[in-house]
């Protein structure tokens, strides 16, 4: 059933991406990775020999031209099979790509914008905070301008990927705290700087980049790491707030329906495999109502992604449909897994079967990227309901 119709280059986008998941990524080392919260960098290489980085990435810089919905393509068949390999992908394609794109000056989009289409280079998230969490504009980590350099002190918390990752994307105030939104400016702190430490954090789930606690005491980094260099000092709230959020919006919803297809998919073939009083367990009505029910929330799952990642390739900006995207595809994804693993029954919750790590990972998916929570109150806002 085509849920949304694609045209061929992403028909044939995702026909290249599942024989690269078929081979590259079998189940067995999926497992293993998952295990072992361990980033295979090497199939990480092998996307970026395919091009996949450049999907997000202007040909002048040596990509393929931003193509926003066929990102989403890559995110959903990646994240659905690994997100030790799709989680990566996210943070070199476009934590990288689409946000040097968009605001980083043109020295550092010639620089950087290559290594990312090539070497599939990796930024990581330093925006949230020990005590900062939705309410980024209260950071508390500081970048001082010392002679020609900026010298940074503060703590990161949920920093996913910082110790796979060449920098770490760094909000930090950079003037009166009171003034908020004026006085914030986005470094690229290499992650191998002196003064760096890391503290892994166990997640429940989303292994294979593992998620920490960064500090940094008297990280010394060059006036040209500021993201867009002079123009960007104290130009944070923008550079956030703009494009880039809506994006980050759509790398969630894709995400949370990657997981979802992979678990419809291993709850509709075990339902026809799993035997009881004679009979496959697809026979019995409830089960039946159950992988229907999944089935159509999958189908406008999909629908909704694609539309609103339509919309911000021919717009540019779609604040509104990327909100309700995010809202709808998580909490509807997260319906979807939880029921799934119903139909496997006990086997749903035990280590042997794909469906528990599933369910591991889609818990998240409501929180990550703006909880549903924010995104309710942002949408209700950017339609005007009178408060």
């Amino acid at each position: 059933m085509n849920s949304f119709p694609e045209p061929d280059h992403i028909q044939m986008l995702r026909e290249t991406l599942l024989r690269f998941i078929e081979k590259e990524m079998p189940l067995e080392l999926v497992r293993k990775w998952d295990r072992e919260n361990y980033f295979p960098r090497d199939v990480h290489e092998k996307l970026a020999a395919l091009g996949l980085m450049g999907l997000t990435v202007a040909e002048e810089y040596g990509g393929g031209g931003r193509d926003i919905r066929a990102t989403m393509v890559a995110i959903e068949l990646l994240c659905g099979r690994s997100m030790a390999v799709g989680g990566p992908y996210i943070q070199s394609a476009c934590y990288a790509g689409l946000n040097i794109a968009e605001v980083g000056s043109d020295r550092q989009k010639r620089e950087l914008l290559p290594r990312v289409v090539s070497d599939g280079m990796i930024f990581a998230y330093g925006i949230s905070e020990p005590d900062v969490g939705a309410d980024v504009a209260a950071v508390r980590t500081t970048a001082k301008i010392v002679g020609e350099r900026l010298l940074i002190n503060g703590a990161k918390r949920f920093c996913s990927g910082a110790t796979i990752a060449d920098y770490i994307y760094t909000l930090a105030r950079t003037g009166p705290a009171e003034e908020r939104h004026r006085n914030l400016t986005l470094v690229l702190v290499p992650t191998r700087a002196e003064g760096i430490t890391f503290e892994a954090q166990d997640a429940l789930g989303l292994k294979g980049t593992g998620t920490y606690d960064v500090t940094f005491d008297d990280v010394s980094v060059p006036l040209e790491n500021i993201v867009g260099e002079e123009a960007g000092w104290n130009k944070a709230w923008p550079m956030l707030a703009g494009p880039g959020l809506d994006i980050e919006k759509m790398e969630v919803a894709a995400m949370a329906l990657g997981i979802a297809a992979a678990a419809v998919d291993e709850a509709w073939a075990y339902a026809q495999e799993r035997r009881q009083f004679g009979k496959p367990i697809s026979a019995f009505q409830s089960v039946r109502h159950m992988l229907a029910d999944v089935r159509t929330k999958l189908h406008a799952c999909r629908v909704v992604t694609y539309q609103a990642a339509s919309a911000l390739d021919s717009e540019g900006k779609a604040p509104v449909e990327t909100s309700m995207a995010k809202l709808f595809v998580c909490q509807t994804a997260q319906e979807i897994v939880l029921t799934c693993q119903q139909i496997l029954g006990a086997y749903g919750y035990i280590k042997e079967f794909d469906m528990e790590r599933h369910v591991r990972d889609i818990l998240i998916m409501p929180i990550l990227g703006g909880s549903s929570a924010i995104q309710k109150n942002n949408i209700c806002n950017m339609l005007r309901l009178e408060k």
